[in-house]
């Protein structure tokens, strides 16, 4: 049975949602400007977390499309799960992301060597494939910061029994969610490559 919530509870979600889609793209935003803060010591390698977020944003994509199925087929229990995981899995990338941004430097696209810079010779090696990397990077960027609202409001009408809001939300963020999660795997298989080992 669906719970019942208040217009106050509504509006207190409402806010948590609100602040946490302010905070997420901000925090995210500091990360690319690496200068601002020191890098973290971490007790691993932190090589080894581009492979496991990717792999979180695959399991994304999965759970996502297993959601869609179970709306469809009017399994509402399911589909609610899923997106639960979804959304664990959506921590998860994002605590493996800033662990490893704020403890590595940046790993450029293209660049064999490791050293930082991109020659004539690896330049023309990478040839059009650092335009479709950058056209995926880009895109995948911009979105993450525009998802973070949209998932979470979506989430929240979801919870609370505004179906029809939810749905009409919905049909915005879930294909946002879902191309996210894909772009996501696909700038690490581009860029894996040039990781330094």
């Amino acid at each position: 049975m669906q719970k019942e919530f208040t217009t106050k509870q509504i509006e207190k979600l409402n806010l948590l949602a609100g602040i946490i889609s302010i905070v997420v793209p901000g925090s995210v935003l500091v990360l690319m400007t690496p200068d601002l803060l020191p890098k973290l010591q971490l007790p691993f390698n932190p090589l080894i977390l581009p492979p496991i977020y990717a792999t979180i944003n695959a399991l994304t994509a999965v759970v996502l499309l297993a959601a869609l199925y179970f709306i469809k087929q009017k399994n509402v229990v399911m589909h609610s799960r899923m997106i639960y995981t979804a959304m664990v899995f959506s921590v998860l990338f994002l605590i493996g992301y800033i662990l490893y941004h704020s403890s590595s430097d940046p790993t450029k696209y293209g660049d064999l060597d490791h050293d930082g810079l991109i020659s004539d010779l690896e330049a023309a090696k990478i040839g059009i494939a650092k335009s479709i990397y950058y056209f995926f990077l880009i895109s995948h960027i911009l979105l993450s910061a525009i998802i973070v609202p949209f998932v979470l409001f979506t989430f929240v009408r979801g919870y609370t029994g505004q179906v029809e809001k939810h749905r009409k939300l919905a049909k915005w963020s879930f294909p946002m969610w879902l191309y996210v999660a894909v772009s996501g795997v696909i700038c690490y298989l581009m860029l894996a490559p040039y990781y330094p080992i």
